[in-house]
């Protein structure tokens, strides 16, 4: 029975000791890893950016990145400091888990390009999003191109055979885009208003 005892006592010991040294080793290896992931994302960012901003025409000179309630927004100005659009990092539920995407959509409501930052659909069927069925949201205004599936009866948008599901997903992650960025934008668009002087009161004025 002690035997049995002392076995027991030293596999545990066996196991703490070894559940230790792999979480070092790993927090370890993380250390070692989280900056150049890091920079990995933000190039994946920075590169999706400019792919839904970029327009024949359209020069940007800054870009300025504000977070709102899970949404990202980057917001592009040209050199005068005219708001010329924002590329909004959205994103939803898909069938096999969680879609995220980075939306251009430019000063007059239109969206210009969609970018598939991250997805897990089943490959052949939703994974096809990366594909020509987010062109179609291109150049499209949403006061008048429904961001929806055209097989619920709602919708303007042509669903991915068989992926009906993903399809959904992906046109509520860009209308959340949407809607976030209507509801936030006049923050972004930057005026200029001229002061008047006004008069100094309490003053005496001379006849």
């Amino acid at each position: 029975m002690a035997k049995k005892e002392s076995s027991l006592k030293n596999m545990i010991i066996s196991l703490t000791v070894i559940t230790v040294v792999s979480g070092g080793v790993l927090g370890f290896v993380y250390g070692l890893t989280k900056d150049a992931i890091a920079k990995v994302e933000q190039q994946k960012n920075e590169k999706a950016i400019s792919e839904v901003l970029t327009k024949e025409g359209v020069s940007i000179s800054n870009i300025e990145t504000v977070t709102i309630e899970d949404l990202v927004y980057n917001n592009a100005y040209d050199e005068n400091g005219n708001h010329i659009g924002s590329a909004v990092k959205t994103f939803s539920s898909g069938f096999n888990g969680r879609i995220e995407l980075m939306v251009g959509i430019m000063n007059d409501g239109t969206i210009n390009k969609v970018s598939v930052l991250s997805q897990s659909e089943t490959p052949g069927l939703g994974a096809n999003m990366t594909g020509k069925f987010k062109d179609q949201f291109s150049g499209k205004n949403p006061a008048s191109y429904r961001l929806a599936v055209t097989k619920d009866g709602n919708g303007d948008v042509d669903a991915i055979t068989a992926a009906t599901i993903s399809s959904r997903a992906f046109c509520k992650a860009v209308q959340t885009a949407v809607d976030g960025l209507n509801a936030n934008k006049a923050q972004f668009v930057k005026t200029v208003e001229e002061t008047e002087e006004q008069p100094i009161e309490g003053g005496n004025e001379n006849e």
